[in-house]
C-alpha cells in the first residue's frame, strides 16, 4: 500500500495542474484577444503615419503660401517706390522785426556815430 500512495499522489496533483489550466475555449479567446491588439496597434501606427504626412503637407504648403506673401509684398514695394525725390520740408519763415527799435536795437543812450558801429543802411541790409 505504501507503494500506491506516492504514485496516486503524484497522479493526483499531475490532475489537478491538468485540471486548473486554460480550456481550449479560453486558449482560443486568448489568440482572438492577442491577434486583436496586433490588428489595432497596426491601424493606429497607420492613422498616425497618415496624420504625419497630412501635417506635414500642409505645413509646407503654409510655407509656400508664407514665401508667395513675402515675393508679393516685396514686388509691391519695388512697383511703388515713387519715381521723384520727395518734397523738402516748407521752412519756417523767419520773423520780420516790428519796428525800428527791433532792428538798431533797444539802446536808448545810443548817439550818433557812436554804438557798435554798424550803420542803419547795414542793419536794413540783415538778412531776414
Amino acid at each position: 500500500m505504501r507503494k500506491l500512495i506516492v504514485p496516486a499522489l503524484i497522479l493526483g496533483i499531475t490532475m489537478f495542474f491538468v485540471a486548473c489550466g486554460p480550456s481550449a475555449e479560453e486558449k482560443a479567446a486568448a489568440e482572438q484577444h492577442m491577434k486583436d491588439s496586433i490588428v489595432s496597434a497596426e491601424k493606429a501606427i497607420a492613422d498616425s503615419v497618415i496624420a504625419a504626412q497630412q501635417q506635414a503637407m500642409q505645413d509646407s504648403l503654409a510655407m509656400v503660401m508664407a514665401e508667395q506673401a513675402t515675393q508679393d509684398s516685396l514686388a509691391a514695394l519695388k512697383s511703388n517706390k515713387p519715381s521723384t525725390k520727395p518734397k523738402p520740408a516748407p521752412e519756417k519763415p523767419k520773423e520780420a522785426p516790428k519796428g525800428m527799435k527791433d532792428v538798431a536795437g533797444d539802446k536808448k543812450d545810443d548817439k550818433k556815430g557812436e554804438g557798435d558801429g554798424k550803420s542803419m543802411k547795414d542793419l536794413m541790409k540783415q538778412p531776414k
